[in-house]
């Protein structure tokens, strides 16, 4: 149940927002095989004035916030990182202007199924991948 913010300049399309958010899900399907149907992702978009982007960065600087059950590899992670960038080059976004980073509080710190820890559910996959 990964919780994906993205953070971005304001002054893209409905259609290439849905291409930003359908490439970092498919990235996270890929490496971390999550379910199809588990989406939780939001867009932010600043005015210039609030989104400071740091030196030698394009406009196109996109940062990515993900918040995720603790438990996968190392090698799942380099391999959804690398996921994100190829995908995301694809949409015209070049690498170096792609900076992700993970959060992994721990299951008890997670109300889900009607707030219930996620430590205490059947969450229905794995994680430890």
């Amino acid at each position: 149940m990964p919780l994906v913010k993205v953070s971005l300049l304001k002054g893209k399309s409905k259609e290439e927002k849905v291409a930003l958010l359908d490439a970092i899900h498919a990235a996270l399907k890929g490496a971390f095989k999550i379910p199809e149907n588990d989406r939780n992702q939001r867009i932010f978009e600043f005015e210039p004035e609030n989104f400071e982007i740091p030196e030698g960065k394009t406009s196109n600087y996109t940062l990515i916030e993900m918040d995720v059950f603790p438990g996968r590899s190392i090698e799942a992670k380099r391999k959804l990182y690398q996921i994100i960038v190829q995908n995301l080059q694809k949409l015209d976004i070049q690498t170096s202007d792609v900076f992700i980073v993970l959060n992994e509080p721990q299951l008890d710190n997670w109300g889900v199924r009607g707030g219930i820890p996620a430590s205490e559910i059947d969450l229905g996959f794995k994680i430890d991948v």
